[in-house]
C-alpha cells in the first residue's frame, strides 16, 4: 500500500525566514524613525528661521524626541522646550503692562508647516525602507 503525502519542509523553512525577517524589521524601525525625526527637526529649524527673530533661543530649543509606541504604532516627535514656543506657533494677544490689549500677533505655525512639507518626503523614505526590507527577505 502506497501512501501519498506532502513535503512541508520547504514551507516550514519559508515560515522561519519570514519570522526572522519580521524580527529584523522590528529592530530597524527605531533607527529609521530617529533618522526621519532628525530630518524633520532640521526642516522645522529651517522654517523657524523664517520667523525673523534673531535671538536664537527659539531655534535652539527645537529637539527630536525618542521613538515610542503611541496607540499601537511607532512614533517620534519633534518639539520645542522654549517657554514661548506656543506663542510663536499659535499667536498671542499684545498686552501693555497695565493690562490693556493693543493688538494680536498671528501665529507662524512653524511645526505644522514643517510637518506638512515633510510628509511626502517621509512617505518616499518609508517606501524605500519597506522595499529594502522586502528585498532582504
Amino acid at each position: 500500500m502506497a501512501s501519498t503525502g506532502f513535503d512541508t519542509s520547504e514551507l516550514a523553512r519559508l515560515a522561519r525566514q519570514m519570522g526572522q525577517a519580521g524580527e529584523d524589521l522590528r529592530r530597524q524601525v527605531k533607527p529609521f524613525l530617529r533618522k526621519e525625526g532628525t530630518k524633520l527637526k532640521s526642516l522645522t529649524a529651517r522654517e523657524a528661521r523664517k520667523v525673523g527673530k534673531k535671538t536664537g533661543k527659539y531655534r535652539k530649543s527645537i529637539k527630536r524626541g525618542k521613538p515610542y509606541v503611541y496607540g499601537g504604532t511607532n512614533a517620534i516627535r519633534v518639539y520645542s522646550y522654549a517657554p514661548h514656543a506656543h506663542l510663536i506657533e499659535e499667536g498671542h494677544r499684545m498686552v501693555t503692562h497695565d493690562g490693556r490689549e493693543v493688538g494680536f500677533v498671528r501665529g507662524h505655525h512653524v511645526f505644522e508647516t514643517a510637518a506638512r512639507n515633510f510628509f511626502p518626503r517621509f512617505q518616499a523614505d518609508l517606501e524605500d525602507f519597506l522595499d529594502e526590507a522586502v528585498r532582504d527577505l
